[in-house]
């Protein structure tokens, strides 16, 4: 090896000073994206994290890396949850309602104080944007871990946010600068902007609270409703009105900001398909921006922040028009649920900097180093049930749970495990699935290939409608708004529906199963008669029943594969893959894997498969037993419609009608809250209260009967 250059450091040398200089900012920039800490410097001792879920376990993971000792607090309901058992040490607060546990403020500080923390991360919802909170906790030399109390009253109170982004130059919604008192100035003022407004809650976010309304009936629902889940989720119920910008894309800006007066902006992320104002799949960057509406959205989000005199992490969040006009939302003086995919792209931890920040640290960061490092593309496992208005909640046990963890560039924050019950109190969300790829392209292929391997059992989820959504053409292109999923979905989401040679392919795979089945009990009750019969056992005549269509299967055994015909589709499927003791099967067929989950099989012939994300039932027969089928008695459907029935469990809100009243169809019945939704329920047709089975703060199930009509 020949050494050809060879510099020599001289101390009293400017040139050599300011390349030294700069070869340690860029090792100390290396180090940082790679996920190397500055050990040397100094940080909290211990970290209460006043939140649960997936949140409390991010940050917790993050906390451990820095070497800062955790504390966490649950509730009745999260006395055995993820969270509890990761952190170092945890604290009871209360009952399982967020509102005496979670909400509860003094509850919090008792926690605080009880185990001696110096710092508290509120996380994202609950109390990270309370600034009386803030307040107390600064009185007694905690330090909070986010913004100043005045930071988030300026921001947390949507009109004074306006004012303030106005007054820092920032593109703003036309709308009304004062808040509704009561249901019928909601109705005057909606009118006086002109329809289709939004009604939205002065204080919080994350979608609670905020309901478009397009006609003067829509108005007083939504008033009804976004107030109703203010007061819950924020104990707030102050509402104001904007103009609604039809057909947006939801764009939001990541910023960093210290106390030394240093801001940057961490690119965008696209965040526009959404299901009630709530996110579902975010994505960044956004494939709609330029590198001139990057800089104008970047450059205005840094101006918003000084003029705030901001520092730690934030989101702006904006909605821009088909023509690249962009109008200021609302800023989110916190951690985003998002916030996974920026830290995929940009290769900061943000939790990291926000400790940093809060220690006093300036950023050890420049604008000039964010980059884009491929795509990172963020799909939102929720406890719903898809096929219901995209998504009402589900609440139960998960008696199996397998992340997708085994596929490279995959990350899923959680904040249960096998075992974790999913409660009515809180949000539904099970997991965040962030696929992480060289181009948009990849990340959706991960994403497709990790939604299809994901085992979630004992609960509904919606996987079936985040998978379609990836499958969509519009999708794949980039073709984006709020209003994606009533476009794409006018009746709602109904499932897959499969091309027929999918649909050859899923009934071949189940007749294989079948077979298979077969041959390994044969072999394993190895009695003598079983070894005659598998001379003559090799081939298969069936009959499957999938919904209302009726297949012919011949399946043969060919040592070490099936070989599969349905109609005029041969599909040759590989042995090897096949297990049953395992939830997922990645078989060959024709060359080609294609992931199957297996729900159950029983001795009747009756296989459940997930494919594509979808759950299917087959009926697979013998020609024998098909003789027998047709004689077997049907089920009758006894459903009756003068039964209104609870579409979810919860909890009863309002009760807006009595026993003998006589009701027209549509008209508004009860509200039930599940998981800090509002749902109201209407009457499905003209009729007479005959029973009325519910009282407001009761408990029910889905399937209840709420309300019988003569």
């Amino acid at each position: 090896m020949v050494l050809k250059k060879l510099f020599v450091w001289r101390s009293s040398c400017t040139c050599c000073n300011i390349f030294r200089e700069k070869f340690l900012h860029v090792q100390k920039r290396h180090l940082h994206l790679s996920g190397v800490l500055e050990t040397n410097e100094a940080t909290f001792k211990k970290v209460l994290i006043a939140n649960r879920g997936e949140i409390a376990c991010r940050i917790i993971r993050t906390a451990k890396k820095m070497g800062i000792k955790t504390v966490a607090v649950y509730s009745v309901a999260d006395s055995q949850a993820k969270h509890v058992k990761m952190a170092d040490e945890a604290v009871f607060i209360g009952p399982s309602s967020a509102i005496e546990s979670y909400l509860n403020v003094d509850k919090i500080l008792e926690a605080v104080r009880k185990t001696n923390a110096d710092a508290v991360h509120p996380g994202y919802g609950f109390l990270s944007e309370n600034r009386e909170f803030v307040k107390i906790l600064e009185s007694e030399n905690v330090v909070f871990i986010g913004p100043t109390a005045d930071a988030i009253c300026r921001m947390g109170d949507k009109l004074e946010s306006k004012r303030t982004a106005l007054a820092a130059g920032v593109n703003v919604i036309p709308g009304c600068d004062r808040i509704v008192k009561d249901l019928h100035q909601c109705v005057r003022i909606s009118r006086d902007i002109g329809y289709p407004v939004m009604i939205k809650a002065s204080a919080g976010g994350g979608g609670k609270g905020m309901r478009v309304a397009r006609n003067d009936q829509e108005a007083r629902e939504g008033f009804l409703l976004a107030s109703q889940e203010a007061k819950s989720g924020f104990g707030d119920d102050r509402l104001l009105i904007e103009k609604y910008v039809e057909d947006p894309r939801h764009i939001e800006i990541q910023i960093l900001a210290d106390t030394h007066g240093n801001v940057i902006y961490l690119n965008e992320r696209e965040c526009s398909i959404q299901r009630r104002n709530q996110k579902v799949i975010e994505e960044a960057p956004s494939v709609f921006l330029d590198k001139t509406t990057r800089r104008a959205m970047g450059v205005q989000s840094i101006s918003l922040c000084k003029k705030l005199k901001y520092f730690s992490a934030g989101t702006i969040e904006f909605l821009i028009d088909k023509h690249k006009n962009f109008y200021f939302l609302e800023m989110n003086t916190r951690l985003q649920v998002e916030h996974p995919v920026t830290e995929c792209t940009t290769g900061i931890d943000l939790v990291e900097q926000m400790f940093r920040i809060a220690k006093g640290h300036p950023l050890n960061i420049s604008q000039e180093d964010i980059g884009i490092n491929g795509w990172a593309i963020e799909t939102r496992i929720y406890a719903e049930d898809p096929y219901k208005s995209f998504g009402l909640p589900s609440i139960g046990r998960l008696h199996e749970y397998k992340e997708p963890h085994h596929i490279p560039g995959v990350r899923c924050d959680s904040g249960v495990e096998e075992g974790s019950k999913i409660s009515m109190y809180y949000d539904p969300l099970i997991s965040k699935l962030i696929c992480h790829g060289e181009n948009r392209q990849e990340a959706i292929e991960k994403s497709i290939k990790a939604l299809d391997s994901y085992v979630i059992r004992g609960i509904t989820h919606n996987i079936p409608l985040l998978r379609d959504i990836l499958m969509q053409d519009q999708y794949k292109k980039g073709s984006l708004s709020t209003s994606f999923l009533p476009e794409v979905y006018p009746e709602g989401f109904k499932g897959l529906n499969l091309q027929e040679k999918e649909k050859h392919k899923l009934v071949g795979v189940g007749c294989v199963l079948f077979a298979a089945n077969q041959v390994r009990s044969r072999n394993f009750l190895n009695i003598f008669e079983f070894k005659k019969r598998s001379k003559v056992l090799q081939n298969w005549d069936l009959h499957v029943i999938l919904g209302d269509e009726v297949f012919q299967v011949d399946v043969s055994d060919c040592n070490g594969r099936f070989v599969c015909k349905v109609d005029e589709n041969v599909f040759n499927i590989d042995k090897s893959n096949i297990n049953f003791a395992k939830p997922i099967l990645e078989l060959n067929i024709n060359g080609e894997i294609n992931i199957f989950q297996i729900l159950s099989k029983n001795v009747t012939g009756v296989f459940e498969l997930i494919f594509y994300g979808n759950n299917y039932k087959l009926k697979i027969l013998s020609q024998k037993a098909v003789k027998y089928f047709s004689l077997i008695p049907k089920k009758t459907n006894n459903y009756k419609a003068n039964k209104i029935k609870s579409p979810m469990s919860g909890l009863v809100k309002s009760v807006l009608c009595s026993e003998g009243d006589s009701v027209l169809d549509g008209q508004e019945l009860c509200v039930l809250e599940a998981m800090k939704m509002q749902n109201l329920i209407v009457a499905p047709s003209s009729g007479k209260i005959k029973e009325l089975n519910i009282e407001v703060g009761d408990k029910v199930s889905a399937g209840d009967v709420l309300i019988q009509l003569e």
